[in-house]
């Protein structure tokens, strides 16, 4: 019996080896794929042109990535109102929360060098925690993963957040020690947090013994090239800077920029439609799974990781497409970015970013090998 159940184990890993050998990614077929996306730039700059006009937006940049490439990017109105200067894919837009991912994609790789879990008491990385009182006595403790996933029993936090960019590592450090109120108990329920992402801002400057800042951009933005991508907006080449700006009385007022502090884990970080496009093509890059080297900044395993929903945010049974197509469509938070399928089965993944007189949006779908984005 013993002899018997040792040769079937052999024949099971066998066929395993076999299996794993000879398994190969699915391909798209068509060699024309590329060209036919870029045929429709035409579409496309019309669709962004009459959303900037109906909206009255003062400049915008948007890009197109298929397969790995930025295939088309446009623009519209003015990066500088001021000195007349034009928004291009090379202007440097504040992307608000859409910093979210990297601060989520910067966790993901300490835990893949083992220097953190991601079921780890975030108190264990931010002391002050753990003198706070939770909703419930049998409430958990909040968990880095609780943070990324917006699941941590935190309120939701918008406009505020926003305000609290530039706040300096003491002034979090005191925010933390005098106590938060909680909408729920940790691990039960989506509710938007930007507190929960300078928290995250924290661990990394914390775990990787360099302000967050730095690690993100020596670990993730640096080795994609995205040489036009900083925190300080001060640091910007005033030629390249876009300006915030709101509307009122029929007229464009400039926003006071916001400094880099604490909270930039939740939406500091400024870029260009053309560094953006190398970033974009990275979390591409992770679909199909496949047996190529793994090169990129995060392992391909981890970016998919990224790319699946953790908690449940929403259920819409008449999402409305703008060609008046109906369909349900079903919501989740992943790890610092959005995930939602509708009932054709397609998925799309990314995150929005808003920022006084900064709004952003992008959006992939792996399945499709594509992603759009504006800024």
């Amino acid at each position: 019996m013993k002899a018997l159940l040792l040769f079937f184990v052999l024949i099971m890993n066998s066929t395993y080896c076999q299996q794993k050998t000879a398994y190969q990614p699915p391909v798209f077929a068509d060699a024309d794929r590329l060209s036919k996306i870029a045929a429709t730039k035409t579409t496309i700059e019309k669709l962004y042109h009459q959303h900037a006009t109906e909206r009255h937006f003062p400049g915008m940049a948007f890009g197109v990535v298929a397969d790995g490439k930025l295939i088309y990017s446009g623009s519209v109105g003015y990066a500088d109102l001021a000195k007349k200067i034009p928004a291009t894919p090379q202007s440097v837009f504040r992307i608000a929360s859409m910093t979210k991912s990297f601060t989520a994609m910067a966790i993901l790789k300490l835990r893949d060098e083992g220097k953190l879990r991601l079921d780890d008491p975030a108190s264990l990385y931010i002391p002050a925690l753990k003198k706070m009182a939770l909703l419930t006595n049998d409430a958990p403790p909040i968990t880095v993963r609780n943070l990324m996933a917006h699941a941590t029993g935190l309120p939701e936090d918008n406009p505020w957040g926003d305000r609290q960019l530039a706040d300096t590592e003491a002034e979090l450090t005191q925010l933390i020690e005098a106590g938060f109120s909680f909408a729920n108990v940790p691990g039960v329920a989506y509710e938007y947090s930007n507190l929960a992402f300078a928290m995250l801002g924290r661990i990394i400057t914390v775990v990787s013994g360099r302000p967050y800042q730095r690690y993100i951009s020596q670990e993730i933005t640096e080795p994609l090239g995205m040489a036009h991508t900083y925190w300080e907006y001060a640091n910007v080449p005033p030629n390249l800077l876009a300006h915030g700006y709101r509307r009122q009385n029929e007229q464009f007022l400039e926003e006071t920029p916001l400094h880099d502090g604490s909270h930039g884990a939740m939406g500091g970080l400024l870029t260009t439609i053309d560094d953006f496009a190398k970033y974009a093509a990275l979390h591409l890059s992770a679909w199909p799974p496949r047996n190529d080297a793994d090169t990129t900044p995060l392992k391909r395993s981890s970016l998919r990781e990224m790319h699946q929903p953790a908690t449940f945010s929403s259920l819409n049974p008449s999402f409305k497409f703008p060609n008046n197509k109906t369909t349900a469509l079903t919501s989740s938070y992943a790890y610092g970015l959005s995930w939602s399928t509708d009932g054709d089965g397609r998925t799309y993944i990314g995150h929005s970013g808003g920022l006084p007189g900064f709004g952003s949006q992008w959006r992939m779908m792996p399945q499709y090998g594509i992603c759009r984005g504006g800024v």
